[in-house]
Order: structure tokens, then sequence, then C-alpha cells
């Protein structure tokens, strides 16, 4: 379908955090936009709001007269639709140009110069920072993120720019449909291995994915990966980490709250970085996201600037309470390996202080792959209280709850089994000192009521 012709745009998942921010360019462009989910959310609340026509039952009769003519009308969906979807197996057998998100994006790192970051985790936060770096730079640029920048308020960002700034999502090999003028891959620790079957593959798709940085470009690569990239000859590749790589940190000082350190970069190195976000593991991610700024043109002064006064992302690492006798953090994390940082960075933060944990495991088959290392990461705080499995797409699987990372979690450790609407209730008949609220499910949804029983304590 011809750009131009494009009148109405209907998205099948719209309230996913991705599916929502190119939902918000093509209200920018104003086109008629309608949508589907599953149920209603904080986030479809606020695109209603905004003008996407929304509904939320699986139901052809339902669609928007304005996106039921083929000829003008695109359709954008998920993959975490099922393919029995109503709606989706509508489109289709009428004739519509249906294409999944990534494909839509990657149009777009064909019409501008993509920013890309993938990897399994540290992906939102660290296109989140470099988009703020270069939006505030003299350059500018677009970005569709997977997270609220507290900065902004929203998940995209559209400027005049040549630049566009994408968090390149390997569930589905999604990321296989983008050509990135430069781009980050920051963790490749084996996840959606019930896409993937091994981590041998997921792996290999990474490895797949560096093949489509464009002539010229640059992938900037975390030390000690398994992977082994494949770029073309007039690729550049560097390599990052906090403490070794062409780009790292020297001079780190963790002490009253704040975090400094001088960046090193074959680029140009910048003394005296602040980060405005002072958690430990955004000194990773921010030596990435000014990697990737810099390669881009940004300055030392920009780079300074926009790490100064990032914010940071919504539910990742988010403190929804401070107070001198409660803290309370909410944080996407649903990895093991993402879940060992954040345990690790709150305890450099809080290191004398009790510290709880409430994890919503997310999906039945990453439970069941990685309960050993759930129970390992989650380990190395004082007390662990887990939910139920949030399902999201999934069916349950026989055998597989959370008792099994109960069962596993090392001795010492205070923990509790508790079913997720009985989280209130947990919350309101207990006192805490440092909660962390930990998944990529629903939990979060009650972070504001949470943050009010305690401070009412």
């Amino acid at each position: 379908m011809n750009q131009n012709d494009i009148k109405a745009v209907y998205f099948i998942g719209v309230g996913g955090i991705g599916m929502s921010a190119i939902a918000r360019y093509f209200l920018y462009r104003h086109l008629f936009v309608g949508g589907y989910d599953k149920t209603p959310s904080p986030l479809t609340l606020k695109l209603e709001e905004e003008g996407v026509k929304t509904h939320y039952e699986d139901d052809p009769q339902l669609i928007p007269e304005e996106c039921r003519d083929p000829k003008t009308t695109l359709v954008i969906y998920t993959p975490a639709v099922p393919v029995t979807h109503r709606e989706l197996n509508w489109f289709r057998e009428q004739g519509f140009e249906v294409q999944k998100r990534a494909q839509v994006l990657g149009s777009l790192t064909q019409s501008h110069k993509g920013l890309c970051v993938a990897g399994t985790h540290g992906k939102t936060t660290t296109s989140a920072m470099c988009a703020h770096i270069m939006h505030q730079s003299h350059i500018g640029c677009n970005a569709f993120l997977g997270g609220i920048v507290k900065n902004y308020g929203t998940n995209h960002l559209l400027a005049e720019s040549d630049y566009v700034v994408i968090e390149a999502d390997e569930y589905d090999r999604s990321f296989h449909w983008l050509r990135p003028w430069a781009t980050v891959i920051t963790s490749t620790d084996a996840d959606h291995l019930d896409i993937y079957g091994t981590e041998e593959a997921y792996l290999e798709s990474f490895r797949h994915y560096t093949t489509l940085i464009q002539p010229g470009g640059a992938l900037i690569i975390h030390c000690g990966l398994k992977m082994t990239p494949s770029v073309g000859e007039d690729v550049k590749v560097y390599t990052y980490g906090i403490h070794e790589g062409d780009f790292h940190a020297e001079d780190i000082v963790i002490e009253n709250g704040e975090i400094t350190f001088n960046l090193i970069s074959p680029l140009g190195n910048v003394d005296n970085i602040r980060l405005g976000q002072p958690v430990p593991i955004n000194i990773d991610n921010g030596i990435a996201a000014m990697a990737l700024a810099q390669t881009a043109g940004c300055n030392a002064d920009e780079l300074r600037a926009g790490m100064a006064t990032y914010q940071g992302v919504q539910r990742r690492f988010d403190f929804v309470l401070k107070t001198d006798r409660h803290v309370l953090i909410s944080d996407y994390a649903h990895h093991p390996k993402e879940i060992y940082q954040s345990a690790k960075s709150i305890r450099q933060l809080y290191g004398n202080r009790h510290i709880t944990a409430i994890f919503q495991p997310h999906l039945y088959t990453r439970t069941r792959d990685f309960y050993l290392d759930f129970a390992k990461s989650l380990s190395q705080l004082d007390e662990v209280v887990l939910t139920d499995i949030y399902p999201a797409r999934e069916e349950p699987i026989p055998g597989v709850s959370s008792q099994l990372i109960y069962d596993n979690l090392e001795s010492g450790v205070e923990k509790e089994l508790i079913a997720t609407d009985k989280v209130l209730e947990y919350v309101g008949s207990r006192d805490f000192d440092v909660l962390i609220l930990l998944g990529a499910g629903d939990l979060d949804n009650k972070a504001k009521e949470i943050a009010d029983l305690l401070d009412k304590k």
C-alpha cells in the first residue's frame, strides 16, 4: 500500500506499550486511529482521550466504519495476538494489508537513521536515555520506546530529525525487520524459549540482527556476550562495559544518593557525568546510551546535560514513594538476570535496611525454564513475597506455579506465597522498610494504592 493512500490505521493490541507509541505517531499525522485490546488499562484510557477509537471485545462488527476499507486502512498487530483472533482473521480474509508492529518500525529505519537498542534486558532504559540525550541536543530525534519516559510523560517523541531511536525487540524475531544505522546490544541472556526453543537459536537470532546494520553504521556491543556478531566490512564495531571496553567509566563515585563518573570514549572522553536517576545499573545503561548518541554527533556538553536531567522510565527502578520511613520502588524486571541487577542495585543503595520484594512471575514458560535462576536472584533480598504467575498470552502448564520459585529460595530468606488479588490486604496488614514490586504483569497497577497504604503507617 502506498503511504499516501493510508487514511486510517487499526491496531490489534493497541494497549501494548510499543503499539501505543506507533498509534500516537499516526495520530500525530492526523490519520484516523482505531484499535482493539483485551482489557482496559490506564494506557488505553489515555489513548482514548487522545483520540484513538478503542474497544475491548474481539468482534469484527465493532471495527469502526473508518477502518473497514482495505484500500485506505493499514492494520497493525502485535505477535502476542493469538492466531484465532476473530478481528485479525476478518481483516486478512477481506484483503487488508496487515503488518506486524516491527514491520512499521522497520520502514522507519529505512527512511531515517535508526539508532536501535537490542538485548534481553536494559534496552528500554538505554533507548530512553539515548532518546532524551538526542532530543535535547542540537540534532533532535524521533523515538519509539518500550516505556513511558518521565521527562515527557510519553513513550514516543516526534521531531523534524533524520534520526529515530527504536527499542529493538527480539521477541518473535521482530528486530529482524529493522535496518539500524547504529545499534547497541546490551545483553544476550537466553529468554523467550517458548519462541526460540534453545539458547543457540536465541544467539543466532542476535547474530543475524547484526547483519542488518546499514553500510557505514556502527555496532556497540557489551563486553563478554556469548554471541559473535556478523557485520559488513564497513560497519564499525565498538565494545562497552562499566570497567572495560572501548566505551567505559572511570572514577566512579557513589555517595550521598548521587552517582558521578567520567566516560572514556574513542569518540572523545567526557568528564563529570552525573546520573539524574542515580541507580548503579544506570552506569552501564548510560555508557551505552552516550556511546550511541556520540556516534550520531552529540557533543560532550549535550551528553552531560542529557544524563543529568534524565528522570527515568515508569516501572524501571521507579521510585513510587521515598520518605525517611518508607521506600517503594516499582521495577519491570521479569528475567532472572534483570532481577539480579535490580536486587544488586537496591542492596547497594539500601545495604543496611530490610528489603522486601513482591514478585509476580511473568509467563508459565519463563517460570518453568528459569525458576532456579529466579530463586537465586531473589535470594539476595531479605524477604520475598510471591504472587500468582501472570499468564499474558499463555495457558497454564500443569505443575508450573510460583511454588517452584518459593521452594528453591535460599535458607534464611523470609518468604510468603499469596494470591495476586490479596496483595493490598497483605500490605495493609504489614509494615515494610524498603519494598520493591517486581515483574512485567499487572502488579504495578496497585503501586499507587500500596504507596498510600505505606504512607499512612
